[in-house]
């Protein structure tokens, strides 16, 4: 959808009715209830579990929390292998839970991390595994999951693009030992800023609930040294109305991708990713990959002229993790270790992609990009 600049923009946020939410907004007020798991905070949890099909969430305020405390939940400690192809909430959380990051490259099928990496860099320090559903496209969980198991270590899934996803029918939210995700306004579902984690039992449900709230498990008891991750009434009840659309959205989403598939089939230098075969999409996102000989033209100079052009692209993920200060230093985050990381991180553009694209919009983006 243009803006009042006539820009097109990579995403647009899916938006409740105002007048249902004016009305929840009104019970709020009668309650005087706003924070401190009120009812809407209830019932979205509730309702999560049902739609996404995990036995138990628990809501964040944010989707950077969840991370830093399924970390602090199980205790992982030493060296986490990860991804430098994510956004960087993936690997600062790592970072804060005073764990060293340890860098493996990743499929170019998915661009998700590539388990035949995972074990060569595994050591005596390693704990745990953190892996991405980059552009929510599943990674390979039970080859990762044998790794884990083989090598005793934890499994904590950044999910943060993976809302509704399923793999012959079962939420990918379910692999591992935990699985995050963002309800960020840029995501498929939102609840303003927002997020979740996901697990297994009762038992860690009432753990993580303890840690998001100061570790309080009573009025005078604290059990462990938590943090502040609550959410509020207000973006529950958004959260709730918004669940009741986000079918829809994700519908609409598909539309767009086939056009975008459609027309860039048979254009020489653009390459971009199919539905994979048993897999529910939410798309997320639409990455294409810009091969410059092919193509006449580098990534750059493509996403500088559709900027031009007031289409609004946006290099997800570029540059890659590893070549920021605080993490180039290390052994894992030399461009030599990471080839195909590298090379996706130098040829991607993600198109717009959100449920609001209009026809006009779509064969805007198009001709840009093909012409």
């Amino acid at each position: 959808m243009a803006n009042s600049d006539n820009k097109i923009t990579v995403t647009s946020p899916l938006l409740p009715n105002l007048d249902e939410f004016h009305e929840m907004l009104k019970e709020i007020w009668d309650s005087k209830w706003i924070t401190n798991n009120g009812s809407f905070h209830k019932k979205l949890e509730a309702a999560l579990a049902d739609y996404l099909k995990v036995p138990y969430i628990s809501l964040f305020t944010n989707g950077t929390l969840p991370l830093l405390t399924a970390l602090q939940a199980l205790r992982v400690t030493g060296e986490v292998i990860t991804t430098p192809y994510s956004f960087v909430a993936t690997t600062h959380s790592i970072w804060w839970n005073g764990c060293k990051p340890v860098f493996v490259d990743i499929e170019e099928s998915t661009c998700g991390i590539d388990p035949d990496k995972i074990e060569a860099a595994i050591t005596p320090k390693t704990t745990a595994v953190m892996p991405v559903h980059c552009y929510g496209k599943p990674v390979k969980m039970k080859r990762i999951q044998e790794i884990a198991d083989k090598y005793g270590l934890k499994v904590i899934y950044d999910a943060a693009h993976a809302f509704g996803v399923e793999v012959n029918g079962k939420s990918v939210l379910n692999a591992g030992d935990m699985s995050t995700l963002s309800f960020h306004a840029t995501k498929v579902y939102n609840t303003l800023e927002g997020g979740a984690l996901v697990m297994h039992d009762e038992q860690t449900k009432k753990r993580i609930d303890y840690l998001k709230n100061f570790g309080f498990a009573g009025e005078t008891e604290v059990v462990a040294p938590g943090i502040n991750s609550k959410v509020d009434e207000v973006r529950s009840a958004y959260g709730l109305l918004n669940l009741k659309q986000v079918d829809a959205a994700i519908a609409n989403r598909q539309k767009v991708a086939e056009k975008y598939r459609e027309a860039l089939r048979g254009v020489s230098g653009i390459r971009f990713f199919d539905d994979m075969p048993g897999v529910r999409h939410n798309y997320s996102y639409f990455p294409v990959f810009i091969d410059a000989e092919k193509y006449g033209m580098m990534r750059d100079e493509l996403y500088f002229k559709m900027k031009e052009q007031g289409v609004l692209g946006r290099r997800y993920f570029y540059p890659l993790i590893s070549t920021f200060s605080t993490y180039r230093g290390l052994p894992s985050a030399a461009p030599e270790n990471l080839p195909v990381a590298t090379k996706m991180a130098n040829e991607v553009i993600c198109l717009p992609m959100h449920h609001a694209l209009s026809e006009e919009d779509i064969q805007r983006i198009l001709n840009t990009i093909i012409r």
